[in-house]
């Protein structure tokens, strides 16, 4: 009876350190998903670089190519949302299908429009612009760590070229902006 329960002791010694040793492998993912967050500035803003994000392409069907950033928001409110756009054609973005950003349970689909072509930004090259794309606003209610997530067609993930040379005089999606709105 004696070694029964010396057993028994010992098997659950091993199971628990076993177990404690899991939960520690949860927290090194949990702890790499913190280090690479994006902060929202002390003025509100909240800037989103494709470059700087998870990157998913989809040759065959490129209107599902996803962006994705962990965002921690430290203020609340309602915010406008800007696509930044790299184009030569400073009078169409020539997106052929709709973009679509989520925050939680929010969601804005729009055809990105150009608003303002900004010349010489440092962002792109000659013979491109940068051009500028208001698509909605949105109410963030909540703080703390959320994941936003953009699907178009217009990602590129860097160090991807397109095969198509039709598609050079296309424009290319650079970055996300949440303003506050006044």
């Amino acid at each position: 009876m004696g070694r029964k329960l010396i057993v028994l002791m010992m098997l659950t010694g091993v199971i628990y350190f076993n177990s404690c040793k899991n939960s520690n492998g949860d927290k090194e993912v949990k702890t790499q998903v913190v280090q690479n967050k994006i902060l929202q500035q002390k003025d509100g803003t909240i800037s989103l670089k494709v470059d700087k994000a998870d990157c998913y392409q989809d040759t065959e069907n490129p209107s599902t190519n996803t962006a994705e950033w962990n965002v921690v928001v430290s203020k609340s409110g309602r915010f406008n949302i800007w696509l930044s756009s790299s184009t030569k054609d400073t009078t169409d973005l020539k997106y052929n299908n709709s973009v679509m950003l989520s925050i939680l349970d929010n969601r804005i689909e729009a055809h990105p429009s150009i608003d303002k072509i900004i010349h010489n930004s440092s962002e792109v090259n000659y013979p491109y612009f940068r051009a500028d794309s208001f698509i909605g606003s949105m109410y963030i209610q909540d703080t703390g760590l959320f994941n936003v997530q953009i699907i178009s067609e217009k990602i590129v993930p860097r160090g991807v070229q397109k095969s198509d040379s039709r598609n050079d005089d296309n424009s290319k999606l650079l970055s996300v902006f949440l303003t506050p709105a006044q």
